[in-house]
């Protein structure tokens, strides 16, 4: 038994997100990629249909965007409702647990947000010492 599995059984978890075949790695990586993260965050403010969802996460094409709905939606922090409308209308929103994941983000954001005069002053240090490339 390696450590990793030490670990998620000290914690009495059924997944172990260390572990290389746990199915949890997938979801954090849909979470915590560029586009995933913002799209949670940006779905934390309410049901968004696509293009303005797009319009709110600056730079992200329509077809990163589709994939990480998709990717979110398959990992259940997304739902997906299509109208019968003409024309058709889709709403995102983000599920109960979605909401929580988006929370916990969101909080992240707010403390990189808050530090970045300290980021850009170790950046500049770091660019000094280092040589900037």
């Amino acid at each position: 038994m390696n450590s990793t599995q030490e670990s998620a059984e000290d914690r009495n978890l059924p997944y172990d997100v260390f572990a290389k075949a746990c199915p949890s790695r997938g979801t954090l990586e849909h979470v915590t990629g560029r586009w995933g993260g913002l799209t949670l965050g940006a779905l934390s403010e309410g049901s968004l249909r696509f293009n303005e969802l797009r319009r709110r996460v600056d730079g992200v094409s329509e077809k990163m965007l589709s994939q990480t709905l998709h990717a979110l939606e398959r990992d259940g922090l997304v739902l997906r409702e299509a109208q019968p409308t003409n024309p058709p209308r889709v709403d995102y929103e983000l599920t109960a647990l979605g909401h929580e994941v988006a929370q916990r983000l969101l909080a992240l954001i707010r403390v990189l947000e808050g530090g970045m005069d300290d980021v850009l002053a170790a950046r500049e240090r770091y660019d000094e010492t280092r040589g900037a490339r």
